[in-house]
């Protein structure tokens, strides 16, 4: 047997033997399974506010491993992920990642970490940017700016190391990259320039390359949620609804305390680092026939994004219903609301110039602020303190020349008091306030899906994701829905996309039909119709009548598309010389576009076809079939001269065109 036969004999933990071999069932479809190159699959959870990787090898897909636990570690905040940080040096050479930027960055010198580089939470510019491009910038603490794309190269090359270093220790000789296909997760809800932009920032960190774009897959944070948690078993998730007792709590316990209790037996369970996922569907779905729909809400630092899925049996592949909806409703809302509350308090110009001078104690602020606001719960009585870092406690009477106290007093805001001990105390109504906007915006756009047609007969409800571990948003969420489905959540709720993802590396066909989320197309000259056409589109080329811009719409807004399905145009170069044709790609939200100039209608991208290279007898009319695919986590193209047969480069792209 190879030195991977037994990971849970290499991690000292006598109670998880791997199944054997044979025990693995193989689907009909199982070439479009991970090609046997690739040894391990490892996939990356990059989070808004904290990361993570989990892997698996392909020899024993039941067994997933968490990644080792990380040095540091925040009180209150136990978990296998590591933040979303990241610290360059002066120079803007990396130097840190993870709890190790962040105490690094708290520990120097005022006057010193001035000149360092620190980003947090820098995962959002993504989907905000509303033109993104390879040059866009971020800002850094000390408001510094650096091109984001270097920055997330730092951190996918750190988390590539990591793994491989993790990898090459447990099997005793070193791993090469080549021996890894990598999966990195990003929000369904990203537009594609998002997405080809994390697959950039991953070729610079070298996990891949255009040459090979198979090695990395990008993954779907809610899809991947999804393929996890249809193979749960009953203990290991915690159903909200009073329904039943679930893993032996009567429902009379409040959710509180059966959740601790349900946490207490993960942890008894958790001492190893490897999961078994039973290659058996899931109990959860003996109780799901054919055809049975569920939703994924997926809740994170950053964005909320959710998907409805419906099951396929046999073999428990998965369709999409409709398409992946969501918004900024993360938890970072409730960071905001309580940098807002500080604002009321202190005055918005002095927390302003309190985070540029004194950038190190801002963020041991927010961490003080993060453990306090994990303590918060529907039933909570009693006050949630927040430690005051001295140097705001300092700063704030040289900027105003009086105290945080009086600031305080004088402030209206009735639930946030002065502790003798030099701390905020927060009633548990003002920290349920802070929580407030956010689980109203997740609620009321939960409601609006529940309302679509498509979304009718919803069994379960999966709440995943980081903040889903919040008792106000699950209560919301139950209160809100229980009466229409089935409320469960993952027990280790914050690992569930990335377990996912796993499973996602290994199969990625699983997923067999998505919703194209924009109507996209491209402008063509059509023959004029008196009548059908508007005048002014009119142009006479060589006495022909030619209609302008024409919208030739390859896929509509949340149409179905199955994995594999492609969309084909054929283009003839205007010239037989032209060597490269570049063809505009428009998208719009609408379904029915005629034209590529009515409102809403935006140039997204840009098909390029290279034809350097063919055959030097080119026929005077050449005609170049090119293949589109919507059904995957990307938009994928291909093309072929109709001619010769050969296929012919072609480039899709979103984020420079």
């Amino acid at each position: 047997t190879s030195a991977y036969s037994s990971p849970a004999k290499s991690l000292g933990d006598p109670g998880i033997t791997p199944l054997s071999p044979s025990h693995i069932v193989k689907d009909s479809d199982a070439e479009d399974a991970v090609d046997q190159l690739f040894l391990v699959v490892v996939a990356i959870d990059f989070g808004t506010t904290s990361s993570g990787y989990a892997y698996s090898f392909t020899k024993e897909p039941e067994c997933i491993h968490v990644m080792r636990r990380w040095e540091g570690g925040d009180p209150g905040v136990s978990n296998q992920k590591t933040p979303t940080t990241i610290l360059l040096t002066p120079e803007r050479k990396f130097h840190s990642f993870g709890y190790a930027a962040r105490d690094f960055y708290h520990d120097l010198d005022p006057t010193e970490s001035k000149h360092w580089l620190y980003f947090e939470k820098f995962k959002m510019k993504l989907h905000t940017t509303g033109n993104l491009t390879m040059e866009t910038d971020l800002t850094a603490a000390n408001g510094k700016k650096v091109k984001a794309l270097e920055i997330f190269a730092y951190a996918l090359q750190f988390f590539k190391e990591q793994a491989l270093k993790e990898l090459s220790d447990q099997g005793g000789s070193d791993f090469e990259n080549t021996e890894v296909r990598w999966v990195i997760t990003v929000p369904a809800i990203w537009k594609q320039p998002a997405k080809q932009f994390m697959r950039q920032a991953a070729y610079k960190a070298g996990m891949a390359s255009p040459e090979n774009p198979e090695q990395l897959i990008i993954a779907l944070e809610p899809e991947a949620a999804s393929i996890y948690c249809r193979k749960l078993r009953l203990h290991q998730m915690i159903e909200l609804s009073s329904r039943a007792p679930v893993n032996g709590y009567s429902p009379s316990d409040t959710i509180g305390t059966g959740f601790t209790q349900g946490k207490e037996h993960v942890r008894r369970n958790r001492q190893s680092r490897t999961f078994m996922v039973e290659n058996v569907i899931g109990e959860i779905w003996s109780e799901l026939e054919e055809g049975d729909r569920y939703i994924v809400v997926d809740s994170g630092g950053g964005t909320v994004d959710m998907t409805v899925h419906q099951i396929r049996l046999p073999e428990g592949h998965l369709k999409e219903l409709y398409k992946a909806t969501g918004g900024p409703y993360g938890s970072l809302g409730v960071d905001y609301e309580f940098e807002k509350l500080l604002c009321k308090i202190f005055g918005e110009d002095f927390i302003e110039q309190f985070k540029i001078k004194r950038p190190a104690a801002w963020v041991d602020l927010m961490i003080a602020f993060e453990s306090r606001k994990r303590a918060a719960a529907p039933d909570r009585t009693n006050p949630l303190n927040i430690t005051l870092p001295f140097s705001f406690i300092d700063y704030y009477k040289k900027f105003r020349g009086h105290s945080v106290e009086h600031a305080l007093r004088k402030s209206n805001v009735d639930f946030v008091k002065w502790s003798s001990q030099g701390m905020l105390r927060m009633s548990p109504d003002a920290m349920n306030a802070l929580f407030k906007p956010t689980i109203d915006q997740i609620i009321q756009h939960l409601s609006e899906v529940f309302d679509k047609p498509e979304v009718t007969n919803v069994k379960f409800l999966f709440l995943v994701g980081g903040f889903a571990e919040s008792p106000l948003l699950q209560q919301a969420v139950q209160s809100a829905f229980g009466s229409r489905c089935r409320v469960i959540i993952p027990q280790d709720v914050g690992l569930t996309i990335l377990k996912g993802a796993v499973l996602f590396g290994l199969d990625p066909a699983v997923i067999k039909v998505r919703r194209s989320p924009l109507t996209y197309g491209v402008g063509v000259l059509n023959r004029f119709v008196e009548g059908k056409h508007p005048l002014e589109k009119l142009l006479v080329k060589d006495g022909t009548r030619w209609c302008t811009d024409v919208f030739d719409k390859f896929i509509s807004a949340d149409q179905s598309v199955a994995l594999g399905e492609t969309v084909t145009r054929s283009y003839t170069p205007a010239k037989p010389s032209q060597l490269v044709i570049v063809i505009n790609i428009y998208s719009s939200e609408q379904d029915n576009v005629s034209f590529i100039t009515e409102p809403g209608v935006k140039k997204c991208g840009t098909l390029r076809l290279d034809l350097t290279g063919t055959d030097a007898a080119v026929p005077n009319r050449r005609e170049i079939k090119t293949l589109m695919q919507f059904g995957d986590t990307e938009i994928k193209a291909m093309a072929v001269d109709v001619a010769t047969s050969k296929s012919v480069k072609v480039g899709i792209d979103f984020l420079n065109y």
